[in-house]
């Protein structure tokens, strides 16, 4: 656990790589992730946690499928946003946008189920910031 202030910017600066988190420190259980996203992750479920989001900069959409129907929820700078476990979702960016996560440690990008995995998409826990 990191014993000084970690800025997030310097954080995302530090790479370069789309949908792969970068662990910039941890909460009792919990990763506190920053990633650099832009085109489409992959449809998934994570069956026993729920997933916050934060966009720090761009804007990031969640495509969500819900017992009511498929719907779409947007979320600007600065918005936050938690999909509940068990939900399939499938978040998206147009432009370059840079996301903060909240998970418990050790849990997959990719959820436990999910489609097929493009290549653009890093499935792991998160990586340590260099």
């Amino acid at each position: 656990m990191p014993t000084e202030p970690i800025r997030l910017a310097q954080a995302l600066a530090s790479f370069r790589d789309q949908w792969s988190p970068r662990i910039v420190t941890t909460v009792n259980d919990y990763d506190v992730r920053v990633a650099k996203v832009e085109g489409e992750h992959v449809w998934h479920v994570h069956d026993h946690t729920d997933e916050f989001f934060l966009v720090l900069e761009g804007e990031l959409h969640i495509a969500l499928r819900e017992p009511a129907g498929e719907r779409t929820v947007v979320l600007e700078k600065g918005s936050v946003f938690t999909v509940p476990r068990g939900t399939e979702h499938k978040p998206y960016a147009r432009v370059p946008t840079e996301i903060l996560l909240l998970e418990p440690t050790g849990t997959l990008t990719v959820g436990d189920h999910h489609d097929e995995i493009p290549s653009h998409v890093d499935a792991t826990t998160g990586h340590a910031l260099s």
